[in-house]
């Protein structure tokens, strides 16, 4: 895991609930009345994928573009299409972008029932719609030791995805050597891949200007960042404020 959200100024004011199911955790925040669409959405995610791989087993294992194995459109689930599509356009595996795409169709589910101020962080991998100012802190690991970085993100009436893969934290598959590769998008799914995509290409401090290349033209990627080796590299545009460490907000997830 490689995030934690919080209000600098009133970190209690929403409530905050960890809720788990099978191999995903997350942390929900929001009203409380709220968080019940969160889980059904998440359960619902889950049911989806999972009968949608027992049909493709290949979709979960694949690593580059996936060519669905079932010509009708239906028989491909929401998230599912999610996932493939954001993969595709970075040319890697669907499996990339699957915390993003359900922790965004949780936040689309309370914003649905009626919220403004939603979080749901998927093991580094947040969605998020907020009508106050919340700072999104980046955590990197002990090896990003003095580095204490925050997103400040303003209130908007629509849901961004700031997503995060680490070549050294976590259970996600990346091929590269950064303590932190965040990204920022108002399509969640495609932020997660492109996390990724980005993650794979960073392997010491001379690599970051080619691996922030490969989300050069995708115009709803609106910023990332990467850490490794005590520096950082930044693409686009990115709301960076001090923000200490609170290993306590920390989400560990698998998907």
């Amino acid at each position: 895991m490689t995030m934690r959200e919080t209000d600098r100024n009133q970190p209690n004011k929403h409530p905050r609930e960890r809720f788990q199911l099978k191999e995903t955790i997350v942390t929900i925040s929001s009203e409380k009345r709220y968080m019940p669409a969160a889980k059904d959405a998440i359960g619902s995610c889950r049911s989806d994928l999972e009968k949608f791989i027992r049909k493709d087993p290949f979709f979960a294992v694949t690593l580059d573009k996936y060519r669905s194995a079932h010509p009708d459109a239906h028989e491909i689930p929401e998230i599912a299409g999610r996932m493939i599509d954001a993969a595709n356009t970075l040319g890697i595996g669907p499996m990339s972008a699957v915390a993003g795409t359900i922790a965004s169709m949780a936040v689309e589910a309370m914003v649905d029932a009626g919220a403004t101020y939603a979080i749901v962080d998927n093991g580094g991998d947040i969605a998020m719609i907020n009508d106050e100012k919340v700072i999104v802190g980046i955590y990197a690991g002990e090896s990003a030791t003095g580095i204490s970085i925050g997103l400040e993100i303003k209130p908007r009436d629509s849901i961004l995805g700031i997503c995060t893969s680490s070549g050294r934290i976590g259970h996600s598959i990346s091929f590269g050597n950064a303590d932190a590769v965040t990204v920022l998008s108002g399509n969640v799914s495609l932020a997660d891949a492109a996390a990724t995509a980005v993650g794979n290409a960073v392997n010491d401090v001379a690599s970051i200007k080619e691996a922030f290349s490969i989300v050069s033209g995708l115009e709803s990627i609106t910023g990332g960042l990467i850490i490794i080796g005590g520096q950082i590299g930044i693409y686009g545009s990115v709301p960076i404020v001090e923000a200490p460490q609170r290993p306590e907000y920390i989400t560990g997830a698998w998907i």
